[in-house]
């Protein structure tokens, strides 16, 4: 089964959640997968995705922040490499790109896989939905399968050699469409890639008292995020929003202080592998979906931690 992998590469190397679906790939059913990279990059960072599993990198160094242009590269990898199953993580970029390519090729896509698909009896796929609070199976019959995993399924350890790198070449046309250039936030860790995210509530009381929360986030070496509330007053940027109409996070640790936990911030959490809370209210929603919970006041709680961070 010849598979392709769809990447996302940022500062030069692959994302992290990117070596996650290369490693799912090349699990599926044991072969080394290709990999479609589209971007800059040196040929070592790339060569890296071989150390998860893949054989080959297929390399395009074309500069067009443009969703068209990566549908194009998707699909005349796919009839390069003649995959049948491509595989991406579940992500804004990869959602327009693989969507388009399932449609022009009329196949099948799931996305928010969580497992490996089960072979045994044709091509099924469990996938979550409902923003995580149900699983499907689904069997996938079409010639050419798309899927794309939930980040933090997949652990990506590096384990093997290096992959081959070749450079690809497709005939890219946007197809009328423009580009508007947008500025990057410098400085600052993604939310998505993030392995530990520290979000901050009503409970920290305005913006000017947020600085508790930056400095536990920077002793842990985590990303900053916020509830709906707190962007729609301004207290801090929009980009930082976390739930089901802001940014969807999957990080290692997610701590959430003075957040009640009303149930759309809750759909864009609870991937997260360890959740802890922190309120002063005992009562707050938060503490159900909670793996650990500290009742206190987040201005003493924040500190204590931050010393504790900085003694490991």
């Amino acid at each position: 089964m010849s598979i392709l992998i769809f990447t996302e590469l940022a500062d030069g190397k692959f994302k992290k959640s990117s070596l996650e679906a290369i490693s799912y790939g090349s699990k599926i059913d044991g072969s080394a997968p290709v990999v479609l990279a589209v971007g800059t990059a040196d040929e070592t960072s790339l060569a890296e995705a071989g150390q998860y599993g893949a054989s080959k990198v297929l390399f395009s160094s074309q500069e067009q922040e443009n969703i068209m242009v990566y549908s194009q590269a998707l699909l005349k990898a796919i009839e390069t490499t003649g995959a049948k199953v491509i595989v991406s993580v579940k992500s804004a970029l990869a959602d327009a790109v693989m969507a388009r390519a399932a449609g022009t090729l009329k196949a099948a896509l799931i996305g928010n896989v969580t497992e490996l698909p089960d072979t045994t009896n044709g091509f099924v796929v469990k996938n979550s939905i409902f923003s995580g609070k149900a699983f499907a199976k689904t069997e996938m019959k079409s010639e050419v399968k798309f899927l794309q995993i939930k980040k933090n399924v997949v652990e990506a350890s590096p384990e093997g050699g290096n992959a081959t790198v070749e450079n690809f070449n497709f005939a890219a046309d946007a197809m009328g469409s423009s580009i508007i250039e947008t500025q990057k936030a410098s400085g600052q860790l993604s939310l998505p890639e993030a392995d530990i995210v520290v979000s901050g509530g009503r409970g920290m009381k305005g913006p000017e008292h947020w600085q508790p929360l930056l400095d536990l986030a920077q002793a842990l070496g985590a990303a900053t995020g916020c509830s709906k509330p707190v962007s729609d007053l301004d207290w801090r940027p929009h980009h930082e929003h976390v739930g089901q109409t802001g940014v969807k996070v999957a990080p290692n640790l997610y701590i959430a202080c003075g957040i009640s936990g009303a149930i759309q911030h809750l759909a864009g959490v609870n991937a997260s592998k360890v959740i802890v809370v922190i309120n002063k209210d005992p009562e707050a929603p938060f503490f159900k979906a909670a793996d650990y919970g500290i009742v206190g006041d987040v201005f003493e709680v924040l500190p204590k931690l931050t010393e504790a961070a900085k003694a490991l």
